[in-house]
């Protein structure tokens, strides 16, 4: 990453000594394809040249994904783009792929690939029975379905993705994607474990989350129904943050749980997310799931 800044600062050194008007519009478009979306945009205001390098398919063939013709062949429905600007645009809300069962989205400020495991991806204890889950479509989810939980004792949800199928020298977060329903119950009583951990190496980020904020009403029904039995079942726990879920920002009435982070390098290994609360052994309900997000943490939607 130094190295490239480096280079930037070189190329537009020369562009100020050598002047705007005397260089190709070639040799602006590759200065360009140097920097990030947002720069080349705004570049475009600098004089005609630079307009017409920052509309180039040189520059934005650079800022898409090097497998973008891999990502385009998976789409569910297929995208016809008349430059390489529109294509990266495009590619920059989501889009559903492999058959509707993810979501992949760029990152409109940096370019990194995002993906969206849908619930059906993931591995969910139970789910195949209707006694535990259902499986629903709701108007607010871009998936056709979602699971909805109806009761268990062990929850645990799981998935996985290929580093390779992110973007390289990135760090990324994984984001359990989730609504709690007005009969939800149980989710309360005592914190998952939550996990983030990449095969063939040595990073794993472990803690502890609550799926969602107790107000004061739940507690004192807690204390009613569980009494100390709560603070008990909590020292089963491994020690953690007990970090609560956030509203989304994308207006859909989402809240998504931070799972753990991780640093991707240029291999491909495998990255394994998990929630788990099998310590309990209570019941609970009312958690309805749309997937698990990666997306690279520097991000700013």
């Amino acid at each position: 990453m130094a190295a490239r800044q480096r280079a930037i600062t070189y190329c537009f050194t020369m562009v100020y000594c050598v002047g705007f008007n005397t260089l190709p519009e070639g040799c602006v478009s590759t200065i360009l394809s140097l920097t990030s979306p947002p720069d080349a945009c705004k570049s475009s205001l600098v004089s005609s040249i630079f307009r017409a390098a920052a509309e180039s398919d040189v520059v934005w063939e650079r800022f898409l994904p090097a497998d973008y013709h891999d990502i385009l062949s998976r789409l569910a429905e297929p995208m016809v783009a008349s430059s390489k600007k529109e294509l990266f645009l495009r590619l920059c809300d989501p889009s559903l792929i492999d058959g509707g069962k993810k979501r992949f989205r760029l990152d409109k400020w940096s370019g990194k690939n995002s993906y969206m495991m849908s619930a059906r991806e993931l591995s969910i204890s139970w789910s195949h029975d209707p006694t535990h889950w259902s499986w629903t479509s709701i108007p607010e989810s871009r998936f056709s379905e979602v699971a909805e939980l109806k009761t268990v004792c062990r929850l645990e949800i799981h998935g996985k993705i290929r580093t390779q199928m992110l973007s390289p020298n990135t760090k990324y977060g994984a984001y359990l994607i989730i609504k709690i329903s007005n009969r939800a119950f149980g989710l309360d009583l005592m914190p998952s474990e939550i996990s983030v951990e990449v095969s063939n190496s040595t990073q794993v980020c472990n803690g502890t989350a609550y799926l969602r904020c107790s107000d004061s009403q739940n507690k004192q029904m807690e204390r009613l129904f569980y009494g100390n039995r709560g603070e008990m079942l909590r020292s089963r726990v491994i020690e953690g943050d007990g970090r609560v879920p956030c509203e989304r920002r994308d207006g859909d009435g989402w809240m998504e749980l931070e799972l753990g982070d991780f640093f991707n390098g240029e291999g491909d290994e495998e990255v394994r997310m998990s929630l788990r609360e099998v310590k309990g052994y209570h019941l609970k309900g009312g958690l309805i799931i749309e997937g698990i997000e990666v997306r690279p943490k520097d991000s700013r939607k």
